[in-house]
């Protein structure tokens, strides 16, 4: 009775993951156990070892191994841009593309009223201070098309005006999109921000 109460809670709390609901994850506990010497044991060492030397790069909030993660230990990436982005799954996404070659800053969320997030709960005052203190020239708001993102991207120039160059990302049709299936806003914004051809 103690292993199916063990299997129980290692169901409930894969149910908890993003995209897994209690049925994918009783799969994919009960494909854990079949194969536990290819899965399971591996998994679970992994897990335990991410847990103990895993942390928060002190400079930009990316995680690593060490104080610093790889990005801001790369001497070969261009310390005068800086890309801040909400999250880390947010910075994985532009490394994921490959075309940016700066660093970045994780500000931990956006900021919101309803759910009492002000600056100081992010790493606004950090970013104001990496501006100081690392020269850089150019900052990319790279936050989500939110009303909280844009709260936030407005919020931070408004500390930056006149400090520093600021850009945000492109907004509208995507490659490959067909405007039949774009949002209304998705469509707004690409009209705003056309250009010659």
């Amino acid at each position: 009775m103690s292993a199916s109460r063990d299997i129980d809670s290692l169901i409930d709390m894969m149910a908890r993951l993003p995209g897994l609901g209690p049925r994918s994850a009783r799969r994919a506990v009960l494909q854990m156990i079949r194969k536990r010497e290819l899965l399971l044991t591996p998994l679970a060492d992994l897990m335990h070892q991410v847990a103990v030397t895993v942390r928060e790069c002190e400079r930009c909030g990316n995680l690593g191994s060490d104080r610093l993660c790889d990005i801001c230990a790369n001497e070969k990436r261009a310390n005068s841009e800086l890309c801040v982005v909400e999250d880390v799954a947010d910075l994985w996404a532009m490394e994921r593309g490959g075309s940016f070659r700066g660093r970045y800053h994780v500000l931990g969320g956006t900021l919101s009223a309803l759910d009492a997030v002000g600056p100081d709960e992010l790493r606004i005052p950090k970013l104001v201070q990496r501006i100081e203190d690392e020269g850089i020239s150019e900052v990319i708001l790279a936050l989500n098309a939110t009303v909280d993102g844009q709260t936030t991207a407005h919020y931070i120039a408004d500390q930056l005006e006149g400090r520093v160059r600021l850009t945000s990302l492109a907004q509208g049709v995507p490659i490959g999109g067909e405007l039949d299936y774009l949002d209304d806003g998705t469509i707004t914004a690409a009209l705003r921000a056309r250009k010659d051809i």
